[in-house]
């Protein structure tokens, strides 16, 4: 693994994109981190700052796990704590989500990443398990974040115009041409943020219901009761407690080599800036990042702050290209008024924007920069 900091001169190797868990999650998350100097770690040792080969890999990925599983188990006990009253606790409540998808996401990508040195058959199943667990409970929180962020939008689209410079002709006719195009954009954009109310409101509420049944399912209670076992043993491949821990840098590197590989095959600056088309590649950035961050507090114990700002912009991204998905969905609602598809639209194009930023600011902050590139 190598840090951020440093800049890599050829286009990395393409590897397969992992079919992991971690992309049925729907919800931001902290940014990924940048590594270390490929085959071994910083100075020669773990991010415990042991050297490498005192530790074995049982000693390194055994802790995390159980450590994510606990966090797991925690945030579990806080949810049922605070969720029993249906008007009380909510804030509490969802925070306890957040942290029981944050632990699943983490113990599933590490299965994926360091499933060599674990027992094959039970990392599959529990990262499979996992990924629909966290999938299940991101989607009310997705759909309420949607929700706040279009209706927000459309208010300062359709919102009154900044006053002009005083004594700016110019300017002032730029005013008023901006409030006329405001006030024929708020005819519809009343219209259009009660549908979007509705229509996402309905898609929170019956998330909402699916995570309740998930949570009290028979699925659901094997999956705490893998997790629990987990917290306290991490079933090992055959051979994997003798290793030295320089055997997950091998693992660790392919992660981030996934990754380089997958932001070097970015669309360029200049392309099509309303090509959904795109979206995907995007996509498989931040999920590749975000095993790349797993990997790395595995590796070395700890996360720097490298790649938050990329880490951050790829989550905006992802949020941006579903609130247009969202306006466009909506505009395709039969018999509405040209006015309130005319705010929809606009609304699309404003989210559209609002993803092209996002990718700008992602190019701007990566800390690898050739490797946007190279040819």
């Amino acid at each position: 693994m190598r840090r951020p900091d440093q800049q890599t001169t050829t286009r990395p190797t393409t590897d397969p994109a992992p079919g992991t868990g971690t992309g049925a999650d729907a919800t931001a998350d902290t940014p990924p981190d940048g590594g270390t100097g490929a085959g071994s770690l910083p100075d020669g040792t773990t991010g415990s700052g042991h050297p490498a080969g005192d530790l074995t890999t049982e000693a390194v990925l055994a802790p995390y796990l159980r450590g994510q599983a606990a966090d797991f188990l925690r945030s579990l006990r806080l949810h049922h704590e605070h969720s029993a009253p249906a008007d009380a606790g909510g804030h509490d409540a969802a925070a306890a989500t957040r942290a029981l998808r944050r632990a699943a996401r983490r113990i599933s990508g590490s299965l994926h990443t360091f499933r060599a040195a674990l027992d094959p058959h039970w990392a599959d199943q529990l990262r499979a398990e996992l990924a629909w667990l966290s999938g299940v409970l991101a989607r009310e929180h997705a759909y309420a974040n949607r929700l706040t962020r279009l209706v927000e939008a459309l208010h300062q689209l359709s919102g009154p115009a900044l006053p002009a410079a005083r004594g700016a002709r110019a300017a002032a006719e730029t005013s008023a041409s901006d409030a006329q195009g405001r006030a024929a954009l708020g005819v519809g954009a009343a219209r259009a943020g009660a549908l979007l109310e509705r229509r996402l409101t309905l898609a929170r509420t019956r998330s909402h219901s699916a995570a309740l049944q998930a949570l009290g399912s028979s699925r659901f209670h094997a999956v705490a009761d893998a997790v629990a076992l987990l917290a306290s043993d991490v079933p090992l491949a055959p051979g994997t407690a003798g290793r030295t821990a320089e055997a997950l840098l091998e693992p660790a590197e392919r992660a981030e080599q996934r990754l380089l590989a997958a932001v070097a095959a970015l669309p360029p600056a200049d392309s099509e800036p309303y090509n959904e088309a795109q979206d995907a590649a995007w996509h498989q950035a931040r999920l590749l990042l975000r095993l790349h961050r797993y990997a790395h507090e595995v590796v070395l114990g700890a996360a720097a702050p490298a790649l938050a700002s990329c880490g951050h912009a790829l989550d905006l991204h992802r949020d941006a290209v579903e609130a247009a998905a969202a306006a466009a969905a909506a505009a395709r609602t039969p018999r509405i008024a040209p006015a309130t598809a005319y705010a929809l639209g606009v609304l699309h194009a404003d989210q559209r924007h609002e993803v092209e930023a996002a990718r700008a600011v992602f190019r701007e902050t990566w800390p690898y920069a050739t490797a946007l590139t190279a040819p």
